[in-house]
């Protein structure tokens, strides 16, 4: 890890993960910010998330993804009040944009509730009659160059892909058709590269143009974003984001344009910023080597809320 003589701080919010009530559950019960937004989300729902939530059968049903936003929130509030930390600037990764958005005060929570509730509606809607071929497949060990010859191959077969996010510099996920899956598994193991997941349903390609357009006239059209209080880090192309339009733009525009999360990275580190507080439950976005070689990171999961903590004694 090198931070150099950078010394600021960002607050960074993960792509959504799976994370079920057994192991974020006490967290919600038991932390003040946490029952705070939980019981705001309920006034938005009209239904308990908490009671949802436990009975959830999926990592992505509607009340997990409500449940990852209000943790990742409640944790920044952690993160202010008991580390006192004092970010420059706020990122986020694919749905981490929504927190971020949040955070940065250029969207309202209860607002963040609905979007993310009417958002997964419309996307299970979308995938149930459109490209229901298509998966997102996720690899690691592959550089640049082993990527671009995998490229190449599907293009001499005349297949239809698209590359989803840029996790690291030899971490991808990849959209393509669901038949030609076992191909794409085999020729990146004979590159050296180490297939991960599979997801459907699958995520950011300019193929799900009609996705945002129904999202922008259905669920955006009445939404107001205010202006954030501090920038945040486009997670599509590493630009700073100062308006509220221009937040508005960027959590639409993640139906259709990829993560690029190294562009982050480099945005961060030019802005001088040398640790990185990464709010709500992560296994992927905050480990990768482009976040860990050049930054150090405060890993903060709702478990280590609940961690007893030491306390100066006055003698």
């Amino acid at each position: 890890m090198d931070t150099g003589l950078r010394t600021e701080a960002a607050m960074i919010f993960p792509a959504i993960s799976p994370a079920s009530f057994s192991n974020v559950g006490k967290f919600m019960l038991m932390n003040p910010a946490a029952r705070r937004l939980s019981a705001e989300a309920d006034e938005v729902l009209g239904y308990s998330l908490l009671d949802r939530f436990r009975a959830a059968e999926g990592d992505y049903e509607e009340s997990a993804r409500i449940a990852f936003l209000v943790n990742c929130l409640a944790m920044a509030e952690w993160a202010t009040e008991t580390l006192g930390a004092e970010p420059v600037v706020y990122a986020g990764s694919s749905f981490g944009g929504t927190p971020a958005a949040v955070r940065s005060g250029a969207l309202d929570f209860s607002e963040a509730v609905r979007l993310t509730a009417l958002t997964g509606r419309r996307i299970e809607e979308y995938f149930a009659r459109e490209h229901r071929d298509v998966v997102t497949q996720s690899f690691a060990r592959t550089p640049e160059d082993r990527l671009a010859e995998l490229l190449s191959e599907l293009d001499d077969r005349g297949d239809w892909y698209d590359v989803s996010c840029y996790v690291d510099h030899d971490f991808y996920m990849l959209s393509v058709r669901e038949h030609r899956l076992d191909w794409l598994n085999t020729r990146l193991r004979a590159l050296g590269g180490l297939p991960l997941s599979t997801m459907r349903p699958p995520m950011h390609s300019g193929a799900f143009r009609a996705l945002r357009d129904t999202l922008e006239s259905e669920v955006y059209a009445d939404v107001g974003f205010g202006d954030p209080a501090l920038p945040v880090v486009s997670d599509h192309d590493g630009s700073l984001l100062r308006s509220g339009g221009e937040l508005r733009t960027l959590l639409l525009d993640a139906a259709v344009r990829p993560v690029r999360w190294p562009a982050v990275m480099r945005t961060l580190r030019d802005l001088g910023v040398g640790t990185l507080h990464v709010c709500g439950p992560d296994n992927l976005w905050g480990r990768v080597r482009c976040v860990t070689d050049h930054f150090e990171v405060v890993a903060l999961k709702p478990e280590v809320a609940m961690r007893p903590r030491r306390r100066d004694v006055a003698v």
